[in-house]
């Protein structure tokens, strides 16, 4: 019998306990301690979130905008007051280092700044005399009730893509946090629930598939933002489509860094391990791939060897350890058989990371970084998305050659040129297909007033997170076309 804590929903301003059978360990995935049980809330637990939800709405959207930001002034507040716990907590329930943790929490506080600006943000705009005595106007409106479908790989900073712009733009909101990490949203609607936000403007469900079918299918619900796999994204869109819904879905990446032999070797190491690296390589704008042209190869196949073999794996809370471990069993068979495919195909273990054992922590699922070296470009493991600490490499004699194999691919999340050519980085960044480009930069993540891109199977809908393409997907147009005749008689 499990004797810690059972999560719980937050529904229409109260914490609301979950009549089911069916929940699941959250484990820490160093030391696999069961940290809490989260249920699996079904389609009558969504539902009574998305009422509470459709209720608020008509008072919350008539709230001002400039009241509406102080809210959110008073949870910028509450999450720098908490950042170190939540910090732990993002480390304990998802196995990154804590400098990765804080510096989550850090752009997920920038988008809660950037959403306070919402009365300047949503301003429509006007003409007089669009004919003789005719004026129009545009004005935003909220959509109304909106939902969040998170991802495990970043519980703290994901949801605030999109959150607090939805509510300073007068919408309601439903977080659905990721059942293997929910932890540090359910931390944060505490907070949220500390600002005195009214009753159900922000609510929280925990569950799996049978929600998110339940999201996707609930009549009230408007608009989806969604952050996980090609496969589910798609899924999604698709489905929200069908249901009459607006909706953005970040998909899956398979990321490349080209090498050009004038880099700075020593800079470009660093800024690709890290990438590659970084969070156990579980995030959407990891490098995956590093192409290197003509004569960079050697020097930089030494290098990268070298750092991945140095960099420090072990539990998070250590603040000597670089890379922890990734999500889960499951995760780590499935980059594990990823591995071995690649070798497979003709790769050669440059630097292998399985069969990974952490003293003190030998239950945990840790992998170390693995390189791959002369993977072939035509097979299978340079296309498919690994999500583990796994860098392949790519050996080319051009950069039109390298940009030529990006463009095949069918993701286009990030791409990214190491060189000291003003000439090639314009080049790259002209033609690369991709929707977040980096020169000289190993994860090329926007800040909070700039949009989040993805192209191709990394993105699915119009209007990506973050600035004023947030604010955009939260609102909705509506032209008034007016005449006010002066001689116009009054009558009663």
């Amino acid at each position: 019998m499990f004797s810690g804590q059972i999560l719980q929903n937050y529904v229409n301003g109260q914490w609301e306990r979950v009549i089911t059978q069916d929940y699941l360990p959250v484990v820490n995935p160093a030391t696999t301690e069961v940290l809490a049980q989260v249920p699996l809330s079904g389609a009558a637990e969504l539902h009574q979130a998305a009422t509470a939800a459709a209720t608020a709405f008509p008072g919350w959207r008539r709230v001002p905008a400039t009241e509406r930001v102080q809210y959110l002034f008073k949870l910028k507040f509450l999450l720098e007051e908490n950042f170190e716990d939540l910090a732990q907590t993002i480390t304990q329930e998802c196995g990154k280092t804590l400098v990765e943790s804080r510096g989550e929490l850090q752009r997920a506080i920038e988008n809660v700044e950037i959403a306070c600006g919402i009365p300047i943000l949503m301003q429509g705009y006007n003409s007089e005399d669009i004919a003789r005595g005719i004026d129009e106007i545009m004005i935003r409106q909220p959509v109304g009730v909106a939902a969040v479908i998170a991802p495990f790989n970043f519980p703290g900073m994901i949801p605030f893509w999109f959150l607090p712009y939805a509510i300073a733009c007068g919408n309601t909101y439903i977080i659905k946090p990721s059942e293997k990490v929910p932890l540090t949203m359910h931390k944060v609607m505490g907070l949220i629930a500390a600002t005195g936000l009214p009753p159900g403007v922000v609510n929280l469900v925990h569950g799996a598939k049978a929600v998110v079918d339940a999201i996707l299918e609930h009549p009230v619900i408007r608009a989806i933002s969604f952050v996980g796999s090609t496969p589910v994204a798609k899924y999604v869109y698709s489905q929200a489509a069908a249901h009459g819904k607006r909706a953005q879905c970040q998909g899956g990446a398979k990321n490349p860094v080209i090498i050009l032999p004038d880099a700075d070797m020593t800079m470009t190491t660093r800024i690709v391990a890290d990438s590659a690296f970084g969070c156990a390589g579980q995030r959407c704008l990891a490098a995956s791939v590093a192409m290197t042209i003509g004569a960079a190869k050697e020097e930089f196949r030494e290098a990268i060897a070298q750092a991945a073999t140095e960099r420090v794996v072990g539990y998070g809370l250590d603040p000597k350890v670089q890379m922890g471990p990734v999500i889960s069993p499951e995760s780590k068979n499935r980059i594990n058989d990823l591995i071995q495919q690649g070798l497979t195909e003709g790769a050669k273990p440059l630097v292998d990371g399985r069969n990974t054992q952490i003293s003190g922590y030998e239950q945990g699922y840790f992998l170390r970084p693995t390189i791959l070296d002369a993977v072939n470009p035509k097979g299978e493991i340079a296309k498919t998305e690994i999500f583990g600490p796994v860098l392949s490499l790519i050996h080319l004699n051009s950069i039109e050659e390298a940009i030529t194999l990006i463009n095949s691919g069918q993701y286009g999340n990030m791409a990214c040129l190491f060189t000291s050519s003003g000439a090639a980085a314009r080049k790259f960044r002209y033609e690369a297909e991709a929707g977040n480009i980096g020169i000289n930069i190993g994860v090329a993540a926007p800040m909070a007033f700039f949009p989040f891109s993805g192209w191709k199977e990394s993105f699915f809908g119009d209007l990506h997170g973050q600035g004023h393409q947030a604010i955009e997907f939260f609102t909705q147009t509506k032209v008034v076309v007016e005449r006010w005749p002066q001689n116009w008689s009054r009558q009663f």
